[in-house]
């Protein structure tokens, strides 16, 4: 509050003749002001970075693209999963995305020929990212970093994007059993411009012959995220550890001197004593570390403080967003507010993503909406028939972001797609508080459709 609106209030509480509803009124103006200034662009604000305005290629970024796809007509035969679903119903376009026979189905899937080669485009689509087609490395193979995050190592000036390698056989360890592939392992790629990979290999492998490791290939190994530790110049890994019928539920670290690996494998528990499934970490500006996952069945999440050598949990932790029954927590910082996107709990199948966010990263946590704009309504209620996985920050652009997800293939779990989004952070939130009264003070988080894109320049890290 200025100091002119201070000695305002104090007049008007000091008269005896003092009117509750001026000072109320008083009072919002302030707060309306403090929001309007919130949002204007600042030189230096907290991260001591630049911040760029937008210009015309930045408000490329914002488009509103559309998509119109109609639902072919009723087919006498449909695939065997397809079958067993048995909507009840008239057909879905999510229906049609789960169908592995649909007709519609280059249009989720693009086959080969469309595939983003960076090694071999010839300057017409250099840069430019295609959500959903396939995407080879600098040897022209597919991708294969499902469910990961991306690393920027200052001592090396490269950004190392780590997964779930699945280039192995879909199938269903049981009739009820949900879609797997046996772990082969967490794959790593290196790159100094987001965009051409090079395939650093399997940097923690699986077990072959001990059927009581946590990484025998019978298991389950989801969602690796990598942070390095400068105390202790350790790179380590975190990651989602079950058993092929998620029963286990359990973190996972593993530890290693290069960000290349190999990693060493260190052991498996239950944060705090509670069930973990999908999870990430999250390294704050002060070094403090931290571990988010779906807990309680998935009911809640619980966000936890790791100790100085990233190795572990401490005690303390909060339950956020209970009774929500949100996955696949995906966090990022602007501005000193936290932000987090989360999807719902529908197995492979695509679902609405959620935006939260919160002045401490403990909470409270408050829910502002659906972030997707742009596609069409079905789009939106899918996240672009994604799942997201990580937000990734671009420095020196404040407020914009690139949004990871993945679209899930069930069929052919090894040939999900990477949907890469641009992500802003700017205008006011249209979602009110729902614990407080009024709107928060942050800004709203925006995912754009778009079938092709690229950053507003040559990207050179």
């Amino acid at each position: 509050m200025s100091g002119n609106s201070a000695s305002l209030v104090a007049r008007l509480m000091s008269g005896s003749r003092c009117s509750i509803p001026v000072v109320v009124w008083s009072l919002v103006g302030c707060l309306v002001m403090l929001h309007l200034y919130s949002l204007l662009p600042h030189k230096g604000a907290l991260s001591g970075e630049l911040q760029i305005r937008p210009g015309r290629h930045f408000l490329e970024l914002e488009e509103v693209e559309e998509e119109n796809f109609q639902i072919p007509p009723p087919r006498g035969k449909r695939s065997p999963r397809a079958a067993k679903r048995r909507p009840k119903k008239s057909t879905t376009l999510i229906d049609e995305f789960l169908d592995e026979s649909s007709q519609l189905r280059h249009l989720f899937f693009p086959d080969l020929k469309t595939a983003v080669d960076p090694a071999n485009d010839m300057g017409n689509d250099s840069f430019y990212y295609y959500p959903g087609r396939i995407w080879l490395d600098t040897e022209g193979n597919p991708i294969q970093v499902h469910g990961g995050g991306i690393l920027y190592d200052e001592r090396s000036r490269m950004y190392y994007w780590y997964g779930e390698y699945k280039d192995g056989p879909t199938y269903q360890p049981h009739k009820k059993g949900a879609a797997r592939v046996d772990i082969i392992g967490v794959g790593c790629y290196s790159s100094k411009d987001l965009w051409t990979w090079k395939n650093e290999g399997i940097v923690l492998a699986a077990e072959e012959t001990n059927d009581t490791h946590d990484l025998h290939k019978s298991n389950v190994l989801e969602r690796p995220k990598v942070i390095y530790n400068k105390n202790t110049r350790k790179y380590v890994m975190w990651m989602h550890i079950d058993d092929a019928n998620y029963t286990k539920a359990c973190i996972g670290v593993a530890v290693s001197d290069s960000p290349t690996g190999p990693f060493d494998y260190l052991y498996s528990k239950r944060p705090h004593g509670f069930d973990s499934r999908d999870m990430t970490i999250f390294k704050d500006d002060d070094g403090a570390a931290y571990l988010i996952y779906s807990s309680d069945d998935n009911t809640e999440l619980h966000v936890g403080l790791l100790t100085e050598d990233y190795l572990d949990v401490t005690r303390s932790m909060r339950r956020v967003l209970i009774g929500q029954h949100r996955e696949a927590p995906a966090l990022f910082k602007h501005w000193g507010t936290y932000y987090m996107i989360t999807s719902g709990c529908t197995g492979w199948a695509p679902n609405e993503a959620m935006a939260h966010a919160a002045s401490s990263i403990l909470g409270p946590w408050e829910t502002m909406g659906n972030p997707c704009v742009g596609g069409n309504k079905i789009f939106r209620q899918t996240t672009f028939f994604a799942q997201g996985t990580f937000v990734l920050p671009l420095p020196g652009i404040s407020g914009y972001f690139i949004f990871m997800a993945d679209r899930w293939n069930p069929a052919d779990l090894g040939d999900s797609r990477y949907v890469w989004l641009p992500l802003t952070v700017a205008g006011a939130a249209d979602q009110p508080l729902e614990f407080e009264f009024g709107f928060p003070l942050w800004s709203r988080v925006s995912i754009y459709w778009h079938k092709k894109w690229r950053l507003p320049y040559r990207w050179s890290g």
